[in-house]
């Protein structure tokens, strides 16, 4: 058995840090990842923000000094050329913030190329980023991504099925990644919040992602710091999905049932 001393001295050398670090955050122009590059920013690293909103990525990275490059995350070609670029000109990318994502509302109705729009979106976009990254941050000994979820894709979503269902995807594919390269330098956060203030929730301040409070992206931007510090797989800013997964799997039937109920009073809404 390891000394508890032993344990941590150990835990210590592998804390991942910061400063001076190239981090590049998709979804950087507004909500989370904005808070996420302005966050990073003060940790001390070079941070590059991504979006398919160029004018807003440049705004944020103007105010931290950072780089703005045009990246739409529906676009594998977007995604390679991105990495492509930052190792080229910045150098080579130690953390990885798959952030971007998009909701849509609806369930048997919501048609076909909506469906593969936010597929795209809110899973093929972290497939493509470690596709074309992960080989290389094995090669040189490690590196770190850090997956925009939801608690979505850890309970459900009433009222939005294709969100729901993606964002169980993408925390599936974030788990695949840490099992198959965590023994080969690879760390991998998940973040899962409910409720965080940006223009995905305007006008949903009472909505069902909301039940446990809305937290601003600064919060949530400082739970990620702690965790990808920690390296610490699953991000909860919100405590309470921790508790509403433990009675899920202590009792399917029964937490569908309580799913039922919420969905009776918010289907429709986010």
């Amino acid at each position: 058995m390891l000394l508890p001393s032993i344990v941590t001295q150990m835990k210590a050398e592998h804390d991942m840090e910061l400063q001076d670090k190239i981090v590049v955050i998709t979804g950087a122009a507004h909500g989370i990842g904005k808070g996420l590059a302005e966050r990073f920013a003060r940790e001390g690293a070079r941070v590059v923000c991504a979006d398919i909103d160029l004018d807003g990525a440049q705004t944020v990275a103007g105010t931290i000094g950072g780089h703005a490059v045009r990246c739409d995350v529906a676009n594998e070609d977007d995604i390679r050329d991105l990495i492509d670029k930052v190792e080229a000109s910045v150098g080579p990318i130690d953390l990885f913030c798959a952030n971007a994502g998009i909701l849509t509302l609806g369930g048997l109705d919501v048609p076909d190329d909506h469906w593969d729009r936010i597929w795209k979106i809110n899973v093929m976009s972290h497939v493509w980023t470690a596709r074309h990254l992960v080989p290389r941050m094995v090669a040189r000994g490690g590196g770190y991504i850090l997956t925009t979820a939801s608690a979505a894709g850890l309970l459900n979503q009433p009222g939005a099925a294709p969100y729901g269902v993606t964002k169980h995807a993408a925390v599936g594919f974030a788990e695949w990644l840490a099992l198959t390269y965590g023994d080969k330098g690879l760390g991998v956060s998940v973040l899962c919040p409910q409720a965080v203030r940006s223009e995905m929730t305007r006008g949903f301040e009472d909505s069902v992602a909301s039940i446990d409070g809305m937290l601003e992206p600064e919060d949530v931007a400082q739970a990620c710091v702690d965790a990808i510090r920690a390296e610490t797989f699953l991000v909860l800013p919100h405590p309470q999905v921790l508790d509403y997964m433990r009675l899920k799997t202590a009792d399917y039937d029964r937490w569908l049932g309580g799913m039922r109920k919420l969905n009776q009073k918010f289907a429709g809404d986010i």
